[in-house]
């Protein structure tokens, strides 16, 4: 039986070192390795010895009675939550570690946050119960009391039996299972199950979501992991098909993350969902760029070869079955988020997104192809980066979670590339849009060149993006030249007039245009395109947006004026307070420019008993916008991308008419 197993936790609970006991206990590793003496097999990457922290999701493979385990440490540091959330998407079961001394801390609210999205099965294990100031009781009632009160203490209440023998409980877990289930709790009254009845009435709660085990120990000391590891395997199931069943399905898998090795060839990590791929088979997927506005297009592309990563090792496989995590040569244009096989699809949007940008400087003396180069290596790898190169500005720009993430990619980029670069202090991350529908005009005719191009831009839904549609009669512009003003609008972000910041949530829909027979080429209607584009937003009521977070504050009831207050004053808003005898529980959303630091302040006011949790709550009106626009001081008659003017040609010479007289020289009017 394959199962894929992930440890999540808020950093430094142990995860790692909890790992590292399931792998020796599996005899899959000859010795325990540790973090802070950087010898972990699961954090193999040098800067992750450095730093003593988990950057990278790391996998490994275990074996253990019956079942093949796929293991993946992921990090916990809140910068990385992007590569995490890939991870998370793969797993069967999560196992989610908490200390026994700090209990529920902050970023353990936002990871229970996801695996309740997901729909994941999870375990929860108190670690360091060596440590001064543990108790393991304590913690077990704030997983009760503030991520769920379906968590069950497995430690006493559940005993192994011999082998082939079921798991014997106690009378205290059959009750908290009936009381969670009619069938069963008239069953227990009238003591008619089995000890192997129990026992499948446990696993089935477990994998429905509707009962959370709980144990305890210290991954350092070994203490508690045999336990853990016994309940855990008797425990979880997973309905893959045997390889024999998988031969007759056709492949189907999920895309968590893209790599490339020390040689640089790249690699796409899967799951396979279904069936079985083998080398020189080809597999489809939905490349880039491949999708058009409801049109799936797919590449098919053959498999070159398959790999099963053990840490930093690993071993060639000929074929890999449903429930095998592996990582595929040959695909070039994969992207994390997205199925394969039969069930090729777009990415799934993920909900740990970046709200900052900063700038790239780097040594003028490089060619810019080899900087480019690299960072679309690392946007491979990791989506969240966003990379934009402004090529008249000669400028890149990268999205990142924090400044920790940029420390990390600095050292990246210096070791695995050896690239000095510097960024700029990480900025928030706006975007602009319309208030109500315009129509732009765009007409580009210097000598010997022809496109006219009339667009309707009008406002999409929150989080849309830019779509572009086709109403144009074939009449008037053929399909060839349509789909170039398609292309156009989608190839590229487009700058809004407040501060030049990336247009979005907009339709933009192409109404008629004009080509001609000679003198029209591919170019021209780039030109006309971006022209009308800018025309239509020079008369539009432009709204500049600004990121969100969605937030989770529980603290001690005695502090919710004071919370309450703080939101109003960063200009947030909130649901009605959830409120117990001792505790509250806000939930809404506020600016990310006012709100992204405010954990460390609710930390102090609390004394550390204040949890937030965040999560990217997509763009909304800027709370501050007029400051915001003062403060850039953008220029949108110097920006050397676009302009908004048109070019005409009387008498064998182009001349230049700008915006606001544009439309009344159209020659489709």
């Amino acid at each position: 039986m394959n199962k894929t197993i992930g440890m999540l936790a808020h950093v430094d609970a142990g995860k790692t070192t909890f790992a590292e006991q399931l792998l020796y206990h599996t005899n899959s590793i000859r010795s325990r390795g540790r973090v802070d003496h950087r010898d972990a097999f699961m954090d193999s990457h040098e800067i992750e010895k450095a730093r003593g922290i988990t950057v990278f999701a790391g996998q490994a493979v275990m074996r253990y009675n019956e079942s093949t385990y796929y293991l993946l440490d992921t990090p916990g540091h809140a910068d990385f939550s992007a590569e995490m959330e890939r991870a998370l998407r793969t797993m069967d079961y999560a196992v989610v570690l908490l200390s026994a001394v700090e209990g529920v801390e902050g970023h353990t609210e936002t990871v229970w946050q996801l695996i309740k999205r997901y729909g994941i099965p999870a375990f929860f294990f108190i670690n360091k119960t060596d440590r001064e100031g543990a108790d393991a009781e304590r913690v077990l009632g704030e997983i009760r009391s503030l991520l769920t009160e379906d968590a069950a203490d497995l430690a006493d209440a559940l005993r192994i039996g011999g082998p082939g023998e079921p798991l014997l409980m106690d009378d205290s877990l059959k009750t908290f299972l009936a009381e969670r289930d009619e069938r069963l709790l008239e069953a227990y009254l009238e003591e008619r199950l089995t000890s192997e009845e129990w026992n499948q009435a446990l696993i089935d709660m477990i994998r429905q979501g509707r009962m959370y085990p709980c144990l305890r120990g210290s991954a350092l000391l070994d203490i508690g992991i045999a336990d853990f590891l016994e309940k855990f395997d008797r425990l979880t199931v997973t309905n893959y098909a045997t390889q024999e069943q998988a031969a007759g399905e056709s492949f189907a898998g999920n895309v968590y993350k893209i790599g490339h090795d020390a040689g640089g060839t790249r690699l796409t990590y899967i799951k396979a969902l279904r069936g079985s791929l083998g080398v020189r088979e080809f597999v489809q997927y939905a490349g880039k760029g491949s999708a058009k506005d409801g049109e799936k297009s797919l590449l098919e592309e053959k498999v070159t070869g398959l790999r099963i990563y053990n840490g930093e090792r690993y071993a060639q496989a000929d074929r890999v079955h449903a429930g095998d995590l592996f990582a595929v040569v040959g695909l070039t244009e994969t992207r994390a988020g997205a199925a394969v096989g039969d069930d090729a699809d777009e990415p799934l949007p993920f909900e740990m997104t970046p709200t900052l940008t900063a700038a790239v400087s780097f040594p003028p003396e490089l060619p810019v192809k080899d900087v480019l180069r690299i960072f679309r290596m690392l946007e491979d790898e990791d989506p969240a980066l966003g990379l934009a190169w402004e090529e008249e500005l000669q400028e890149l720009q990268i999205r990142v979670m924090g400044a920790i993430q940029l420390e990390i990619l600095t050292s990246v980029l210096r070791e695995r590339f050896g690239l000095e670069v510097t960024f700029g202090a990480p900025e928030i991350l706006y975007r602009e849009t319309v208030a109500a529908a315009v129509r732009g005009y765009g007409h580009f005719e210097p000598l010997k060149h022809y496109a006219e191009v009339h667009l309707e831009i009008r406002p999409g839904e929150r989080g849309s993006g830019v779509i572009f549609a086709d109403a144009c009669h074939a009449d008037d512009l053929s399909v060839g030249y349509r789909n170039l003003v398609g292309q156009h609008v989608r190839e590229r972000e487009h700058h809004g007039l407040l501060i030049g910041s990336p247009l979005t949530d907009v339709k933009v829909t192409l109404l008629t245009g004009r080509a001609h027979n000679k003198h029209t080429h591919g170019g021209d209607f780039r030109e006309a395109t971006f022209r009308a584009l800018r025309q239509g937003l020079e008369k539009a009521e432009n709204v500049l947006l600004e990121p969100c977070y969605r937030f989770r504050i529980r603290a001690e009831l005695e502090h919710m004026g004071r919370i309450m207050a703080d939101v109003q004053q960063a200009h947030g808003i909130f649901d009605p307070p959830e409120t117990s005898e001792t505790h509250l529980l806000l939930t809404g959303i506020a600016p990310a420019a006012t709100f992204m630091n405010y954990g460390t302040e609710l930390a102090s006011f609390t004394r550390g008993k204040g949890l937030l949790s965040l999560t990217y709550g997509g763009y909304r009106p800027c709370h501050n916008a007029e400051e915001v626009i003062a403060r850039r001081g953008y220029d949108k008659n110097a920006d050397p991308l676009y302009t908004s003017s048109s070019m005409f040609c009387a008498k064998g010479a182009g001349y230049s008419v700008p915006w606001d007289e544009a439309e009344a020289a159209m020659h489709l009017l």
